[in-house]
């Protein structure tokens, strides 16, 4: 039984499931819009909403935990440059997801995460 489990493992261990949803918000971050699955998509919203929250502030505390979570430095640049200033005065919800349909190889549900303009 699943009795208080949270989140998703995606049949991975969780090495390479931190490294799937690292590379995923950068991947939201760096390009604004990445088609994936479903599950994934709401996975990785909470991650990226968390992200642009701590780069609504350029300091260097800030700087720093975002270069933990993202390994691609123009991604913690854009952050901080350009999508905290978007944001500032936004209380939250930066992202919004798309359903598309159905992937045709396996039937899994494909959505869209993209950034809020």
């Amino acid at each position: 039984m699943r009795h208080r489990r949270k989140g998703k493992v995606f049949g991975r261990e969780k090495a390479p499931r931190e490294a799937m949803m690292r590379n995923l918000a950068q991947s939201v971050i760096l390009y604004e819009h990445v088609n994936t699955t479903l599950a994934k998509a709401k996975a990785v919203r909470p991650l990226v909403e968390k992200l642009i929250s701590t780069g609504r502030t350029k300091t260097l505390v800030n700087r720093r935990k975002l270069a933990q979570t993202l390994t691609i430095e123009s991604a913690v640049n854009k952050i901080l440059e350009e999508l905290g200033p978007r944001y500032a005065t936004r209380p939250g919800g930066y992202t919004r997801i798309i359903k598309l349909g159905r992937r045709l190889n396996d039937g899994a549900e494909v959505a869209q995460i993209q950034l809020v303009k």
